[in-house]
């Protein structure tokens, strides 16, 4: 090998890796400092890709004097739900939505957050998610104006497959080319939606920790209105009619006693492993109030920050309150953990059971004298005797307006009726 050659070759080798080499440094520097200077607090779009071509956005807010006190707050039309502590590591935003044990993780990428919705313990399929600070609109603007306002109630049908198509109601209200709204179904409420109006098309989104919900459709100069729920597991059709009279099945109806009984007979256990019944003497010759919920269950949620405050106030009148929960898990590590969080959310100061796991089949087998059991929440309120006086389907949420006023004003004329007895 001639070594007049091979010198220069080696010194131009070492110079290129010395230069590759500092490159590299000053890239993993300017990284550093830009996560350095990071600051997640302020206003932020997200946007879920739940499929291809198709995203659901969201907003929020993350506030706290400092790294260490950091919040996010989930904003859905005139509703700021918390969603949890947010914790930073190095290039990365975790949030724990402790209500749904779900999490938000996010890698830091200038000024946005790219990550994932996913289960606190990694199960199932995660959900992408893109994160941009300083964006307050929902939508993207647009540049079409409304073909008119589309304010008002609506009777809905939700179709199925199967050809058991749901009775709904759809109320909306509509300022400029913002619309706000919510769907009630016999299951409950779809809570507070917010989105757009174009022309004659409209798109409507929220997030509070679950799952993204969306809906789009098209109303009609005629009353009428299509749509569509849209997300991961496939599309669900909708038509409308504007009916201010709309309103849902009789909840009060559909779910009720088998015929030979008059109350329900159980005995389930608390998070310390303590059975509690009916016939405790906790309960006698006292108007107890039992709800059939879930930690998992956005309605359920809603029905707890109405029960709780509501038991504080009126517990002294001779009122009890079980929460029968059927919760994602029954090992004891799991159930302590949930109906704990749950209780120190709303602060529950009534008696929480766990029955077993969200499935119909599985409440009718725990809760065998009920028929037709259609929905988390259901309300059963027993009478100073021991027997049911009157079940509640579902829940209409504080997002439907005078529906839940009407709900409200209903439960406590019942309440106030049975203690005159």
């Amino acid at each position: 090998m001639n070594i007049k050659l091979f010198l220069p070759a080696v010194l131009l080798s070492l110079f290129f890796q010395n230069s590759q080499a500092q490159t590299q440094k000053k890239q993993v520097q300017n990284y550093s400092l830009n996560t350095k200077n990071f600051v997640a607090t302020g206003n932020w779009r997200g946007a879920f890709k739940i499929k291809p071509g198709i995203e659901v956005p969201f907003n929020f807010d993350i506030t706290g004097k400092n790294a260490d006190d950091l919040n996010l707050v989930f904003l859905n039309a005139e509703e700021r739900f918390p969603g949890g502590h947010v914790n930073r590591k190095a290039d990365s935003l975790f949030v724990k939505l402790d209500q749904f044990d779900n999490e938000l993780a996010f890698k830091i990428e200038g000024d946005s957050l790219v990550g994932v919705l996913r289960k606190q313990d990694k199960s199932g399929r995660p959900l992408a998610v893109v994160a941009e600070r300083g964006k307050n609109y929902r939508f993207k603007p647009s540049e079409t104006d409304p073909a008119g306002n589309f304010t008002g109630t609506y009777d809905v049908v939700f179709k199925s497959q199967s050809g058991n198509d749901e009775k709904a109601v759809g109320v909306f209200k509509q300022i400029g080319n913002k619309i706000t709204g919510t769907f009630l179904r016999v299951t409950g409420d779809s809570r507070y939606l917010e989105g757009t109006v174009e022309g004659n098309n409209f798109s409507l989104s929220s997030f509070i920790g679950s799952s993204p919900s969306y809906y789009k459709g098209t109303f009609s100069k005629d009353g009428t209105l299509t749509g569509e729920v849209v997300s991961a597991r496939g599309n669900q059709p909708f038509t409308g009619t504007q009916n201010q009279n709309a309103k849902l099945p009789d909840a009060y109806k559909l779910t009720f006693l088998k015929d030979g009984y008059k109350t329900l007979d159980f005995s389930f256990p608390d998070v310390n492993g303590k059975k509690i019944s009916l016939s405790d003497e906790k309960y006698k010759n006292k108007v107890v109030i039992l709800t059939i919920t879930g930690s998992w269950c956005p309605n359920c949620v809603d029905e707890a920050s109405f029960i709780a405050p509501w038991y504080k106030e009126n517990k002294k009148r001779g009122v009890e309150v079980i929460g029968i929960h059927y919760e994602r898990q029954t090992d004891s590590a799991y159930v302590r953990k949930v109906l704990t969080r749950f209780r120190e959310k709303f602060d529950i100061q009534y008696d929480q059971v766990i029955a077993g796991t969200p499935d119909k089949q599985l409440v009718a087998k725990s809760l065998p004298a009920l028929s037709n059991f259609l929905s988390f929440p259901t309300t059963i309120i027993i009478n100073k005797k021991g027997e049911v006086a009157q079940i509640h389907t579902g829940y209409s949420g504080p997002a439907t307006g005078k529906y839940y006023t009407e709900f409200v004003k209903e439960f406590n004329q019942e309440i106030d009726e049975l203690l005159k007895q």
